[in-house]
């Protein structure tokens, strides 16, 4: 099976929750269909603000199924497989590669702290075998402020120099722009992306392969001006919408932001441990946020 590589504009996109606390495909893939007709060249499904860790392997499997059931144009979607358990990972792995996912996007096994980069590198090996039969692209996410290990440049090196063209980018959300400079340096062929949309000129002619950025499930529209276009204005106004959050809880804050610009309050569930949106949050980012608006249209 042949997929396409990722690039450009690609949102964290969010994982809509039911009362009962299961995944709304529905809402999900609603906002998926606007995400892309407005701006994303892809998603990433179920990651971190998808809220993946708190979903069981069905569930997970279940909006991975949902979302080939609604059409969606996969060849444009990455999703992550990581998980704590090897057996779920390559469960997760295989099932995107069967629906037709364009990656599956890894995540570290995040509970034991401190392991040897073997340790990794046997991870890695056993979803790479597991999913041979239908290769699918393999991206490192590398969050180690979340999953405590970091695919650092060195096990990176090592995991291409073992797997070759399985392993074809990496999402980078730690802020730290000089290790993602020296990751995306490593090979033309290594795919990075940060997850800030402010790099977006940058990948236009540089290292970077595009963002994967949670704050494109509200900004997408000037992030695809700024990226495609070379609009600057575009990106300051994205810039500016991102740096609402800044301090604050993201996920809940991005679910919260969606409800009011879809005028849906059932966006704002959060699946525990994470908690809704402080009201005055709320208010502020709701306020800023129509601000950015009104200037981009006046």
């Amino acid at each position: 099976m042949t997929r396409s590589r990722l690039s450009g504009v690609i949102a964290a996109i969010a994982t809509a929750v039911e009362e009962n606390g299961e995944p709304d495909c529905g809402r999900s893939i609603a906002l998926a269909r606007h995400l892309l007709d407005h701006g994303c060249d892809g998603l990433n499904v179920l990651g971190t603000t998808g809220e993946a860790t708190s979903f069981s392997l069905e569930q997970r499997k279940r909006v991975m199924s949902a979302y080939r059931d609604a059409g969606l144009p996969l060849e444009r979607l990455m999703v992550g497989t990581g998980a704590a358990a090897l057996a779920d990972a390559i469960a997760l792995s295989r099932h995107a590669a069967e629906l037709g996912f364009a990656g599956a996007l890894l995540l570290p096994p995040f509970y034991y702290k401190g392991v040897p980069d073997d340790g990794l590198v046997s991870y890695v090996e056993r979803i790479v075998r597991a999913t041979m039969a239908q290769p699918i692209p393999i991206y490192l996410y590398h969050f180690p402020a979340l999953s405590g290990l970091p695919w650092h440049v060195g096990l990176i090196r090592r995991l291409l120099a073992e797997f070759g063209d399985r392993i074809v980018g990496l999402k980078d959300s730690s802020g730290d722009m000089t290790y993602a400079r020296q990751a995306a340096a490593i090979t033309p062929a290594f795919a990075v992306f940060p997850s800030t949309e402010a790099v977006l000129m940058e990948a236009r002619d540089g290292p970077f392969a595009g963002c994967i950025s949670a704050t494109a499930n509200l900004n997408a529209d000037l992030c695809a001006r700024a990226f495609h276009d070379g609009d600057a204005a575009a990106l300051q106004a994205a810039v500016t919408i991102r740096q609402l959050f800044d301090g604050k809880a993201l996920v809940p804050g991005i679910k919260a932001l969606l409800g009011q610009i879809h005028r849906d309050p059932n966006w704002a569930r959060t699946m525990p441990p994470l908690a809704p949106f402080p009201p005055a949050d709320r208010a502020h980012a709701v306020a800023g946020y129509e601000a950015v608006r009104a200037r981009r249209v006046a």
